[in-house]
């Protein structure tokens, strides 16, 4: 599996990467090979803030729907709306095309609080 050392990660399987004061979220590798065959990606609306651990959307697979947990408080200001009619690239790309959202980030220093990429790895073998 592929892990991208210049993410973060949380305990929920998501990752992100920051860019300046903006960050892309989406779900590592290890969760779209867990979860499956996704078929549908749900996020809310641009201009949306969330805190730090809130809900900010559901992948469905065939089976189940799983809740996305937004890494750090921020507001939604991009949606990836490829997703809508091809919500595979989330298996096929998890880190590149099928990233889910972008946001701004309202606290920088939340991200320590972030596995790296060593603490991650640990956490899924465990």
């Amino acid at each position: 599996m592929n892990f991208p050392e210049n993410l973060k990660y949380t305990s929920e399987h998501e990752w992100i990467r920051v860019d300046g004061e903006f960050a892309y979220v989406g779900i590592t590798d290890y969760a779209q090979d867990q979860l499956g065959d996704i078929v549908f990606v749900d996020v809310p609306s641009v201009g949306e803030k969330l805190a730090k651990g809130a809900v900010f959307g559901t992948i469905e697979v065939v089976k189940t729907i799983s809740d996305l947990f937004l890494p750090v408080s921020g507001e939604i200001i991009e949606i990836n709306a490829t997703l809508e009619d091809n919500p595979e690239l989330v298996n096929s790309d998890p880190y590149g095309e099928g990233w889910i959202v972008k946001i701004k980030l309202f606290n920088a220093s939340e991200l320590d609080a972030l596995l790296d990429v060593v603490a991650y790895r640990k956490l899924i073998n465990e």
